[in-house]
């Protein structure tokens, strides 16, 4: 699985791994039943303190979106695809909204804004 985080964003490290862990299942790369690797691999992988993976990992958990599995470790859960693509979905929607009404308060034209948009 390949993650990138980028530390000068606003957004905390952990939900960087967070989301894109779920984007990456929402797109099918990580699927159903698929092991994820270790708080160690991905910390070490990322440059990040294993507690930064371990807090993702434990939210990821709490969603139901990540299980473990005895002897293998964390593995992607059964139907979780499904709501990775619903929140990705939900992501981009407020996203795009938020893109909207800034474009409205700078009072950026339909045209300027479909230019934006085209591209």
């Amino acid at each position: 699985m390949f993650i990138q985080i980028d530390a000068s964003l606003p957004q905390p490290l952990f939900e960087q791994v967070v989301m894109q862990i779920k984007f990456a299942i929402a797109a099918g790369t990580v699927r159903d039943g698929e092991m994820i690797p270790s708080v160690r691999d991905l910390s070490r992988q990322l440059a990040v303190n294993p507690n930064t993976i371990v807090r993702a990992y434990r939210l990821l958990q709490e969603e139901k979106i990540l299980g473990p599995q005895r002897g293998v470790g964390l593995v992607v859960a059964e139907h979780s695809q499904a709501e990775c693509l619903r929140q990705r979905k939900e992501f981009f929607k407020e996203r795009f909204n938020s893109f909207l009404e800034e474009a409205a308060r700078s009072r950026l034209s339909a045209e300027e804004l479909g230019e934006i948009i085209q591209r």
